[in-house]
């Protein structure tokens, strides 16, 4: 069993001193006994989304206490503890051993009645019956191979079924030895920067989605934000940061809803393949390219990549259910066998039996069904949404912006109050609706409300349509 750590509830302590006391606290509490072989450096880095080196000082430091030893070759097992030890576990089983970590007062959540801030879909509309059907078909099989151990690119079977979904809808001619299936976005993100390499820079995106930089940080890399302006990320600044890397969303960036146009998509990639300047990449994150709701989906940059500089990144969160934690990268042909090399001795963090049932389910042609009902519900839902704010009482000072991608928009208000005032009646009003100025890594950005405006990121997409008149009635007292 993988041994968890919950790194919300460090406070200001820092990733080893809190992975070090929380391993201390589950050998004290005796949940890691004695004798117990800990996982590898490299695959505890792994499931909790930190760097290797953060792993091994924490190993080093348990070790150097006597909490843990180390056998050449075989692996790092946690030691016998002294009587004294079980006797005080006995004495104060629910009494923390380690006082250093500061707890995070917890405070009541608020009850919003509408999340706009989240980008998970409804999972009333999650498909139950079908769903569970390809289950049980999956399972009738008794095939061995749903207990194997799969490699760290997954199951076969679904690398094969996301080729050919990427090629019918995506235009994008892969093999399935080029896709990597993760737990989550975040855990391909912590694995690219481990194999990529912490020593280089990595650009994101300005106004952006911070989580990315977070796990950057938390790899122990550096990254450095880049300004958007109305066609996409500022390739003159990009330039200048010397970064080796970056991480952009060129279909529709969030959170601004901007779409690349080709002409600056030619010149990203010429800016990864320069060869003055060493091996650079393009990580282009795809998440919500399902939902265009005029026209086809516009090409990917790896589509047009012949270098082998783009490294795509999507996931099934956003279109099945939030708790769907299973994301997938499609990697250059260069980097399939280095890649596998370097994550030779991990696996795949998703369960085989999800992986084999998700694979059944797009080959059955489940997936792509779903997709265009949840398609239909949320261009209606959107419509209905915009429809009401423009009848609303404070439709002549708003304006909307890049509605017709994603499951977000822009929604520009003309107001005195200050930042702060609004978001203290938005919580009176119980709506959650977050601030563009939130996703700002600075402020040098073309995206700056002025004075007098305040812009919001509306993302629509985890309402329901029977809230939306309750919802207007409570931002005109906002507004």
């Amino acid at each position: 069993m993988m041994i968890t750590v919950d790194f919300e509830k460090r406070g200001s302590v820092g990733l080893c001193e809190f992975l070090t006391l929380s391993l201390k606290q589950q050998i004290f509490d005796g949940n890691l006994a004695a004798g117990k072989k800990l996982p590898s450096k490299r695959t505890l880095a792994i499931h909790l989304g930190v760097s290797v080196i953060t792993v091994q000082n924490a190993y080093n430091q348990l070790i150097a206490e006597g909490y843990i030893y180390s056998i050449e070759k075989k692996g790092f097992f946690v030691a016998e503890l002294p009587s004294a030890f079980s006797e005080q576990r006995q004495g104060h089983r629910h009494k923390p051993l380690c006082k250093q970590i500061r707890r995070v007062p917890t405070t009541k959540p608020i009850e919003y009645f509408a999340d706009f801030s989240s980008n998970s879909t409804l999972s009333e509309k999650f498909p139950f019956n079908t769903w569970a059907r390809v289950m049980r078909q999956v399972l009738s099989t008794n095939d061995q191979k749903l207990l194997h151990r799969q490699n760290i690119q997954g199951v076969l079977e679904l690398r094969q079924a996301i080729a050919k979904y990427l090629l019918e809808f995506r235009d994008m001619d892969v093999s399935e030895e080029q896709i990597v299936v993760a737990a989550g976005t975040e855990s391909l993100y912590s694995m690219l920067v481990q194999f990529l390499g912490r020593h280089k820079l990595y650009a994101v995106e300005n106004p952006g989605y911070k989580k990315v930089a977070k796990v950057i940080e938390q790899n122990g890399a550096t990254h450095t934000p880049i300004p958007v302006n109305t066609d996409g990320i500022d390739l003159k600044e990009l330039q200048k940061s010397k970064a080796q890397v970056v991480h952009l969303s060129p279909t529709h960036h969030f959170p601004t809803g901007v779409v690349m146009p080709i002409g600056k998509r030619l010149q990203l990639l010429n800016w990864a393949k320069d060869p003055r300047y060493g091996e650079r990449y393009i990580v282009e994150d795809d998440y919500d390219s399902e939902f265009r709701f005029n026209g086809k989906p516009l090409p990917t940059l790896q589509s047009k990549d012949t270098f082998g500089r783009v490294i795509y990144l999507n996931t099934f969160t956003k279109t099945l259910a939030p708790s769907f934690r299973i994301s997938y990268m499609v990697l250059p042909q260069n980097l399939v066998e280095p890649f596998r090399q370097f994550f030779s001795m991990a696996c795949c963090q998703v369960s085989a039996f999800e992986q084999y049932t998700l694979a059944s389910f797009i080959e059955q042609g489940f997936y792509g069904k779903h997709i265009s009902r949840m398609k239909n519900y949320y261009r209606t839902l959107r419509n209905n949404l915009i429809k009401a704010i423009l009848k609303s009482r404070f439709k002549n000072a708003t304006t909307i912006h890049e509605e017709e991608a994603g499951l977000h928009f822009l929604l520009r208000v003309q107001t005195t109050k200050t930042p702060e005032e609004l978001e203290e009646r938005l919580q009176e009003q119980k709506i959650r609706l977050p601030q563009l100025r939130n996703f700002y890594y600075s402020e040098n950005s073309h995206f700056l409300a002025p004075s007098g405006e305040s812009i919001f990121v509306v993302n629509y997409s985890g309402i329901k349509k029977e809230q939306i008149n309750q919802i207007i009635k409570r931002l005109e007292k906002v507004f």
